[in-house]
């Protein structure tokens, strides 16, 4: 969807957002980010394919996982189309177009849970 030119056209790239998704998970993990997961919301929102999410020790922590994932997405080729909540670092959003970075602290990932609360959106439309 936002993806740069080279991204799009790029022969190696047959499932840039499975891609993308590697990009992020490493780069995430080079700054110790920790429990990374990727939720296929694709069908049940027209934000994402795949929201990406890990965490981070501290807003310190955080911040450095959000610019280790921009900046590698930037070297591969992939647009970001925004960035919100950097500065006060407990979660931080990082818009790539198929895939949405969500970077926590321990905190705010428990407290929104997002693992949960799309599973439950899931499970109600399989339930229709």
């Amino acid at each position: 969807m936002h993806r740069s030119l080279a991204a799009a056209v790029s022969p190696h790239r047959r499932f840039p957002s499975i891609e993308l998704i590697d990009v992020v998970r490493e780069s995430a993990l080079d700054k110790k980010g920790e429990a990374f997961t990727a939720l296929d919301v694709s069908g049940r929102t027209i934000l994402a394919d795949t929201f990406a999410i890990v965490t981070g020790r501290s807003k310190i922590q955080t911040r450095a996982i959000a610019d280790a994932v921009t900046e590698a997405a930037q070297h591969e080729g992939y647009a970001v189309s925004r960035v919100e909540g950097y500065s006060d670092g407990s979660w931080i959003l990082i818009d790539l177009g198929n895939v949405i970075v969500h970077v926590f602290t321990p905190e705010q990932r428990e407290f929104y849970n997002l693992e949960r609360l799309w599973a439950q959106l899931e499970r109600k439309a399989e339930a229709n």
